[in-house]
């Protein structure tokens, strides 16, 4: 009697052993499987220019370091190239020599002698207009029986001689003329040359390479010494009053992320919270990662990027800090 009473007493108690063992596991897997809240993590970017050339040359001297801030108009590196200065040489000559033909042409025919030839031209139109008169006057006068003949061939004497003198005055003012055009065209050319002179000093400014926006050098690519093509990237310089922070967000979490909508974000490099403001939504693709549930009938899950602006300025906030947003 005692043994069944004691077998009973075993077997209710490994029961009851057995069903406190199944309610633990069963709390413990419900607290530790329960779906916890999804966690979307992005990060910060800036704008960032590149720094190049428009003309090869040697990296004569950096004046900034990676990490330094800059100003617009600051100086940050200097090429050597010695190729274009030799062009501004050439150029120089050839403009001196353009300069020298120019005075040439000046010698050949001044605006003074211009206005004479012009003047002495003047004068004879003026003699043949009234040589013209006259022979006008006497051959009626001959034609009426008036005047003689003598007189009439005196006249017609004066007449043509009066034509021919036009002429010649004619003559003498274009060939000065012709020589005004040759001045003109020598004074073109020096003009052509001081503008190949101001072409090749251009790309001598352009050896000084000058910050155009004020930022930080993020990043240094050529040593001093090394040669860089023309357009090749010096420097980059991050404008770190442009920065936003860019999130991949799959397409179910993106439930209070829409246009002009603002959220909270934590930042864990600073242990702060900061308010966002989201400006631009775009599908990344197909390429993109993207979640796939066709197998319990529902559908494919794409990814979208979201960038969000922070609504005021977050001191300390560096360019590729996470940022954590939790749905």
């Amino acid at each position: 009697m005692l043994d069944t009473k004691s077998q009973n007493s075993n077997m209710l108690l490994a029961f009851l052993t057995l069903t406190g063992v199944i309610a633990i596991v069963a709390l413990v897997g419900f607290f530790m499987l329960r779906k916890g809240p999804e966690i979307v993590q992005g990060q910060a970017e800036v704008t960032e220019y590149r720094v190049s050339s428009k003309v090869p040359g040697r990296i004569l001297e950096f004046r900034v370091k990676e990490g330094q801030s800059v100003q617009a108009g600051d100086t940050l590196a200097i090429l050597e190239a010695p190729d274009v200065q030799a062009k501004l040489e050439q150029a120089r000559a050839a403009e001196s020599a353009a300069q020298a033909q120019n005075e040439k042409a000046l010698k050949g025919a001044r605006r003074e002698q211009i206005q004479a030839a012009y003047e002495m031209w003047q004068k004879a139109l003026a003699g043949l207009e009234i040589a013209e008169k006259s022979y006008t006057r006497v051959k009626n006068l001959h034609d009426q029986g008036v005047m003689s003949t003598q007189k009439l061939d005196e006249v017609t004497a004066q007449r043509n001689a009066a034509r021919a003198t036009e002429k010649a005055a004619k003559a003498q003012y274009d060939m000065a003329k012709n020589g005004a055009e040759r001045e003109d065209k020598a004074a073109a050319l020096v003009e052509r040359a001081k503008g190949a002179v101001a072409e090749v000093e251009s790309y001598i400014k352009e050896t000084y390479l000058i910050a155009q926006t004020a930022g930080e050098v993020s990043e240094i690519f050529p040593k001093v010494g090394e040669l860089v093509g023309t357009g090749a990237p010096i420097m980059n310089i991050a404008i770190l009053d442009d920065m936003w922070i860019t999130f991949n967000v799959r397409e179910d979490l993106l439930q209070g992320l829409g246009m002009n909508t603002e959220f909270e974000a934590f930042i864990p490099a600073l242990d702060k919270n900061i308010r966002l403001k989201v400006y631009y939504m775009k599908d990344l693709g197909t390429y993109a990662a993207w979640k796939a549930t066709k197998t319990t009938g529902q559908f494919d899950l794409k990814t979208f990027e979201v960038k969000a602006a922070p609504q005021e300025k977050v001191e300390g906030l560096r360019p590729g800090m996470s940022v954590v947003l939790k749905k």
